[in-house]
């Protein structure tokens, strides 16, 4: 998959690293010089300049993009790129910079995808959102270890079954289950499990891939991509 990375800060250069290392094609668009430099030592593909303009954007070749993620520490910049980003048919990430705002820009920043806070997450969660899918992060508890959230679809194997008798990988628990448009509460080893519903999941990033297959059942590129650090 091909991702443009609006911002080479902390945030967006750190995601860059993780779809980079997952052998996708990431190309980073910054305006500070010094970040710029950085990037392109890491040998990524650096287009300088400001991502909030068209004449900008234009060079990192919008249409071929599978997403974009506006992940540089100004909001407003950020809010630009993603309609820009939009307008070329790409799947689209807003970085926000003060939690209290995301309910907000979820509720109306229709031309965004999604809404991460990443001081929140980290760069897995916006990776995860970048990549869209049926598996996202919750939260990294150490640098093996993710909280990860997961919604069971119509291919799942488990769809139909209890709680009891998911069996998951040695190195992954259930934390919390939701049955759909619910407040999650304890798993009860009873309940059976349908579409619609989710999972908290604390797992291993080795097993994760292990994890979604089993909960979600998804096969396509897009969420196999998702599921790993």
């Amino acid at each position: 998959m091909r991702f443009v990375i609006v911002g080479a800060g902390r945030v967006g250069l750190r995601t860059a690293r993780v779809l980079k290392e997952e052998g996708h094609e990431v190309v980073v668009v910054e305006s500070d010089r010094t970040s710029v430099e950085r990037a392109r030592k890491e040998g990524f593909d650096v287009i300088e300049g400001d991502g909030s303009t068209e004449e900008v954007l234009a060079k990192a070749d919008l249409a071929s993009a599978d997403a974009l993620g506006a992940l540089s520490g100004d909001l407003n910049d950020n809010f630009i790129a993603c309609l820009i980003a939009k307008h070329h048919g790409c799947r689209t990430v807003l970085r926000i910079d003060e939690d209290y705002r995301e309910d907000i820009y979820r509720k109306y920043a229709s031309d965004v995808d999604e809404v991460i806070y990443p001081e929140r997450l980290g760069a897995i969660a916006a990776k995860n959102a970048l990549m869209g899918g049926s598996i996202r992060a919750v939260a990294d508890i150490a640098r093996n270890l993710q909280m990860v959230e997961l919604t069971v679809t119509e291919r799942s194997p488990m769809a139909g079954y209890t709680l009891s008798e998911l069996e998951l990988p040695a190195k992954a628990q259930v934390l919390a289950f939701g049955k759909e448009n619910e407040i999650y509460g304890l798993p009860d080893a009873d309940v059976s499990l349908e579409t619609g519903d989710s999972l908290v999941v604390l797992a291993d990033f080795g097993v994760l891939d292990d994890v979604r297959q089993i909960v979600v059942g998804e096969t396509d590129s897009r969420a196999a991509a998702a599921g790993g650090a």
